[in-house]
């Protein structure tokens, strides 16, 4: 981007019951040219309470707090978007061994995962891929993430392989390869075709399963059985 296109900054809202925690992250992306930390709560319910004052992009938030959890005031936040509201993107903190609550997080709305022990210069490329709009934040995070809990979903929590069957050939190979992790630019040069005609495979692909975003998409390739956990 050249000087000549500064845009506002990317307005960041962290939502953790640890001061300290709130307090790093603050810090980091403090030191961005291009964010701001445009407010901080140590519960859901202050978060959502904050977030109907100020304006935000992207809110890093916990699971496991006090009054209302991180999934709660995900699903709030998600109930908003649909109204037409306002509403930020949220990615859910995570200290992977919060296995159980991914799939439910990405039900909630969540745009995707970010571990607590994540090197700063994820996190900050995390905020800034929600923020262009793409669902699918650090990969191989949100891949191992949905693996995991994949191996343990319940038979009844197995969704049937019939939604798929709108797809086409090539959409499968691109759902395929979402689920893997691919970026479009990779998943272009795995099928030999431009970006532009994976944009449109994977929006048909969103379209057809009614999916949210990519990561509803690829928990759904794990649902259904067209990709499995380890393979």
């Amino acid at each position: 981007m050249s000087e000549t296109e500064q845009t506002d900054p990317i307005r960041v809202v962290l939502v953790d019951d640890q001061q300290l925690v709130r307090a790093g992250f603050g810090l980091v992306i403090g030191s961005q040219p291009d964010m701001v930390v445009a407010g901080e709560a140590g519960d859901g319910a202050q978060a959502l309470r904050a977030l109907g004052t100020i304006e935000a992009d992207v809110v890093l938030m916990d699971i496991r707090m006090p009054n209302l959890d991180g999934l709660a005031a995900t699903r709030a936040l998600t109930e908003r978007a649909v109204a037409g509201q306002p509403a930020p993107k949220v990615v859910i903190l995570t200290t992977f061994d919060l296995d159980e609550y991914v799939l439910e997080a990405i039900r909630a709305g969540a745009s995707g995962f970010l571990l607590k022990d994540a090197p700063p210069e994820d996190m900050l490329a995390a905020i800034r891929t929600v923020h262009r709009g793409d669902a699918v934040i650090a990969p191989s995070t949100t891949r191992r993430l949905i693996e995991t809990v994949a191996t343990l979903l319940p038979p009844e929590d197995l969704t049937s392989p019939d939604v798929l069957d709108a797809l086409t050939d090539r959409e499968r190979e691109v759902l395929m390869l979402m689920a893997r992790g691919r970026t479009n630019t990779e998943i272009g040069a795995e099928l030999f075709v431009a970006e532009a005609t994976v944009k449109t495979h994977v929006g048909r692909v969103l379209a057809k399963l009614g999916a949210r975003d990519r990561v509803q998409a690829v928990v759904l390739a794990y649902e259904t059985g067209l990709v499995q956990p380890g393979r």
